[in-house]
């Protein structure tokens, strides 16, 4: 019976390891990826006022860690900044004594960067000094990154890295409803444009601007253009944005007639010329994943039905939002 037991924890104890190297190993993949980006990218990181790098603190989280997550988060750091610019400050990671003029200082305290300035001098050699110092540690989600200009103890970076990235997800997200917030307390519109192609079996052309608004901004209104269905129709819409399926936009259009207008205002007679002086337009929108195109489908009064594609949130003319 014990010995079954033994047999369980180990396995769960094994299983359990096994489990955070994966997700340690993902977030330094994820570590890695992000950083070559911002370094290639021009996002105020520039590797040559970076280098050489001093690592200070690569702590595994886990006694099932110890031994493989130092190795592999200096790898990744070396991927990072290159083997050549890497320096590895060996006694940053253990208990510091200090003894001077009769005076005797123990300490397990983080680092400051004087400390980490006067390790670096008494290592380096003939070498540059290090310019930024690098600690990479792992936590119970993957792994915590900072790094610090030593010139002016200047943080250059300090952020969360997990397999999937959902920690910057979710930091997306808030910073977008913040922004939101702040749109509406200030009271600025929020644009939309729309151009729909429906062509099978039948045509239907337009291009709608509308605004969003609503506590939970799921309503769409403005105006529309028809290029066909009606022939040069002018008109006004209203949408209806469904989150819980698909994230459907329904609503309807209602259109008058330009060239009929024209014709009934010179004639002073009710004749229609191409189409009715007005036509209502029922309008249903499915987005493609997170693309700016969607699949449409339209029904008109005019008895004509349109299945084609639909263009979301475009710009045509610079003078249009």
């Amino acid at each position: 019976m014990l010995l079954r037991a033994a047999l369980l924890v180990a396995l769960f104890t094994s299983g359990a390891a096994f489990a955070q190297r994966e997700s340690t190993r993902d977030a330094l993949v994820r570590m890695e990826e992000t950083l070559e980006i911002r370094l290639e990218g021009g996002s105020g990181l520039v590797i040559k006022d970076l280098v050489p790098v001093i690592v200070v603190s690569v702590k595994p989280a886990y006694e099932e860690t110890k031994t493989w997550y130092p190795t592999a988060a200096l790898a990744a750091i070396v991927k990072v900044f290159g083997g050549a610019h890497v320096r590895s400050c060996e006694a940053c990671m253990v208990t510091r004594v200090y003894a001077q003029d009769g005076f005797l200082q123990q300490s397990t305290a983080d680092l400051e960067v004087a400390e980490i300035i006067r390790l670096d001098q008494g290592a380096r050699g003939t070498s540059a000094p290090a310019r930024a110092a690098v600690w990479l540690d792992e936590n119970g989600d993957g792994v915590s990154l900072k790094v610090v200009d030593l010139k002016n103890s200047r943080i250059v970076l300090a952020e969360n890295f997990d397999g999937v990235m959902s920690e910057e997800a979710r930091t997306r997200k808030n910073v977008s409803y913040a922004r939101e917030l702040d749109r509406r307390a200030r009271g600025n519109s929020l644009v939309h444009t729309f151009v729909d192609f429906g062509v099978l079996p039948h045509q239907h052309f337009s291009i709608d601007w509308d605004e969003q608004f609503g506590d939970s901004n799921n309503n769409l209104a403005g105006f529309t253009f028809s290029m066909f269905d009606p022939v040069a129709g002018i008109g006004a819409n209203y949408y209806r944005v469904i989150p819980q399926a698909l994230n459907l936009t329904v609503g309807v259009q209602v259109l008058l007639s330009f060239p009929t207008a024209l014709v009934q205002a010179i004639s002073r007679m009710d004749q229609q010329v191409i189409d009715p002086l007005f036509t209502g337009v029922l309008v249903v929108r499915m987005p493609i994943a997170k693309s700016n195109f969607g699949v449409v489908a339209t029904f008109s009064t005019n008895v004509r039905f349109a299945i084609g594609i639909s263009l979301l949130d475009i710009s045509l003319l610079p003078i249009l939002p």
